[in-house]
């Protein structure tokens, strides 16, 4: 009898889901009547991780093996963004947008944590400036992974909205119209006080699209380029784990 590959995927899978669950405490939590789900580990200092866009905690973090890692001297947080992974998926546009940041901080909230290192990957990374923003007396130090800078009247901003127009597909319409509401002015960027370091794959396009103009305004943030990786495979770059440890080492509180 001949198996086809997503079964043999899902056995092959089955050992490293089991490995990356341990001492992982797995819950939900209402955030403002939408369910958002979230995983704990370690001890320490806590991080505060945010996926992409049609991914999930499991998918962005733990598979690759990056909450393990981080765990070993942090409190790592991760959380399945609204509509997504086990979270609620809504759909109104209104539940959306700054709602994606909120949600961080109820989770904070939720687990008694009055300030946190925050990384966030692609679209967690608009939602982890779109924070900086709007919370930063909430925030340690930030990390941008696989993002820069959704700019405030950009064309990428309309981008989003373009690209939500149909219903279907891996996550709400109405979320991915709500994109372009993590934009921030030039003003907010600047104004952006808490230390930010940007991970990013040479051959990313979001290296050009949204990294170089973060650079020509925020030339104090340093830009850590990850070789031999694009947008999707660069969580699974030995670099960019690496990378992501030595910023929080850097900004740990003494």
């Amino acid at each position: 009898m001949r198996m086809k590959f997503p079964v043999i995927a899902a056995i092959l899978l089955v050992p490293l889901l089991v490995g990356q669950a341990r001492g992982t405490e797995k819950s939900t939590f209402d955030s403002g009547g939408v369910p958002i789900a979230y995983c704990v580990s370690g001890k320490g200092e806590p991080v505060v991780l945010i996926h992409g866009l049609f991914s999930s905690a499991t998918m962005n973090w733990q598979l690759p093996g990056i909450v393990k890692m981080l765990a070993e001297h942090n409190q790592v947080v991760a959380l399945d963004v609204r509509g997504h992974g086990r979270s609620g998926k809504p759909k109104e546009e209104d539940a959306y947008g700054v709602k994606m940041a909120e949600d961080v901080i109820r989770l904070m909230d939720h687990l008694k944590i009055e300030k946190a290192h925050i990384a966030g990957y692609s679209m967690g990374g608009m939602i982890a400036m779109k924070l900086m923003v709007v919370h930063p007396e909430r925030v340690l130090s930030g990390a941008l992974g696989g993002m820069g800078w959704l700019r405030e009247g950009s064309f990428l901003q309309g981008f989003w909205e373009k690209l939500g127009a149909r219903e279907g597909g891996a996550a709400p319409a109405a979320l991915i119209r709500s994109i372009g509401r993590l934009a921030v002015t030039e003003e907010e960027l600047k104004g952006i006080k808490i230390p930010v370091t940007v991970l990013v794959g040479d051959r990313d396009p979001v290296k050009n699209l949204y990294v170089t103009p973060l650079t020509q305004v925020r030339k104090d943030w340093p830009v850590v380029v990850i070789e031999g990786a694009g947008h999707l495979d660069c969580i699974l770059k030995a670099q960019f784990k690496d990378e992501l440890k030595k910023w929080l080492d850097k900004n740990a509180r003494k």
